[in-house]
């Protein structure tokens, strides 16, 4: 008998239809002979139809009422999906994050799970009932109910398995695995039989939307595995575990790019020690993260640097560096959003040179300009602009031998990376 945790996105649940279905799936895994624990998010549109009302009410609404309000739609995803299962015959109950044991720091709406104690949820296991846990919300020590913001039902399952010691944490979403790129971008895209946390961590932070960066980490943490797959076919899955088995030649498991991507340069800036210290700090201290950082040479005792962050933070963050020029004095900020970033990602390319330029190759002969670069062990990332994206995407899917099975990268100039 296997302990199985089995997690279903709000599309998997976005009607009473797929909720009859779902449920369905869920019962043939009970009926299969296994101990079986169920994490729902909120069904379809409602966490974000939640979010337009209280906006309409108040633009600037306290964080922990928007707790209160948003966690109400996993609440009646659970009930609801109990009710159904109770109608095909099984015992299920239905528990909020706190009510299943889950809790959180004191931050609303992007809390970090610290405990978990299941001690509700093997009681009900031991008495066979399936048990339906509310994703995306837990409770502090001190009672108050939180969120752990977008994705965080991902995380709910992961950490519940960890907790659990579960057999495996099925991921089940609107597609059937991770696949090298976006096949609505690529058509002959493929999905990948397995990838390594570390891969798919890197595919999730740039923009690969399939599973959410936190449940990932955490799945490495605990060695926890993912299999990621359909809700409404049987296929096979994607497995996400410790190290994947590489197919022959393939060097780069996946293409991600994220269309959420600004940049501002500030120009003139006084190069003494402490600038950089300055400007990040003050952005840090306001809640901007960035990303990419660039320098430029040094002339006449000045430097220019640019960095990129998401679109949302570009005002904000032009703002604060307005507001230190006392501290930091510039001549000029500039600042673009019609951006995107494109990045490979292959544990591969630790060991074989040349994939770089060959990514570098492929964007120059769509005539596209590259205008930043970041790198690691397992990824290359170019910031271009937005316009010429898919057509970079396809061609560098091609490049790297992703259109079928049967191709495989070569290799190009001696550099890495």
């Amino acid at each position: 008998m296997s302990l199985i945790v089995m997690k279903f996105g709000g599309s998997s649940v976005g009607t009473t239809e797929r909720m009859q279905k779902v449920a369905q799936r869920i019962v043939q895994t009970k009926e299969a002979g296994n101990r079986v624990v169920v994490v729902v998010s909120a069904m379809g549109d409602t966490t974000d139809d939640l979010i337009d009302q209280s906006k309409q009410l108040n633009p600037n609404p306290p964080a922990r009422e928007m707790d209160m309000l948003l966690t109400t739609g996993e609440q009646i995803s659970v009930a609801l999906l109990s009710m159904t299962i109770h109608s095909l015959g099984h015992e299920a109950v239905s528990y909020t994050g706190w009510q299943a044991g889950i809790f959180t720091e004191a931050v609303h709406t992007k809390a970090r799970i610290t405990d978990i104690r299941p001690e509700r949820i093997f009681n009900a296991l031991d008495n066979g009932q399936i048990v339906i846990v509310a994703g995306f919300q837990g409770m502090t020590e001190a009672g108050e109910i939180t969120t752990l913001g977008r994705g965080g039902s991902d995380t709910t399952a992961v950490a519940l398995a960890a907790a659990i010691n579960a057999d495996v944490c099925e991921i089940f979403t609107d597609v059937d695995g991770v696949y090298s790129t976006d096949p609505r971008v690529v058509k002959c895209a493929r999905k990948l039989k397995e990838i390594s946390y570390d891969e798919m961590l890197e595919l999730a932070h740039l923009g690969a939307a399939v599973l959410h960066p936190r449940a990932v980490e955490y799945a490495k943490h605990n060695n926890v595995k993912l299999v990621v797959r359909s809700s409404f076919n049987q296929n096979e899955g994607t497995t996400v575990k410790e190290e994947a088995v590489m197919e022959q030649g393939v060097v780069v498991s996946g293409i991600a790019f994220d269309k959420n991507v600004a940049r501002i340069s500030i120009l003139g800036v006084e190069d003494v020690p402490g600038v950089l210290a300055k400007v990040f700090g003050a952005l840090a201290n306001n809640g901007i993260d960035v990303d990419i950082i660039v320098q430029s040479g040094v002339q006449g005792g000045k430097a220019d640097f640019s960095f990129t962050l998401s679109k949302s933070d570009k005002d904000k963050a032009l703002a604060v560096i307005d507001g230190i020029r006392n501290e930091v004095p510039f001549r000029e900020t500039t600042s673009e959003d019609d951006l995107v970033k494109v990045s490979i990602v292959g544990a591969g390319m630790v060991s074989n040179p040349g994939v770089a330029a060959t990514m570098f190759d492929a964007i120059s002969k769509l005539g596209v300009s590259i205008k930043m670069v970041s790198t690691s062990e397992i990824k290359c990332s170019c910031v271009i602009a937005a316009e010429p994206l898919n057509d970079v995407v396809r061609a560098l899917h091609t490049a790297y031998g992703l259109d079928t099975a049967e191709q495989a990268f070569v290799g190009g100039p001696s550099e890495r990376r």
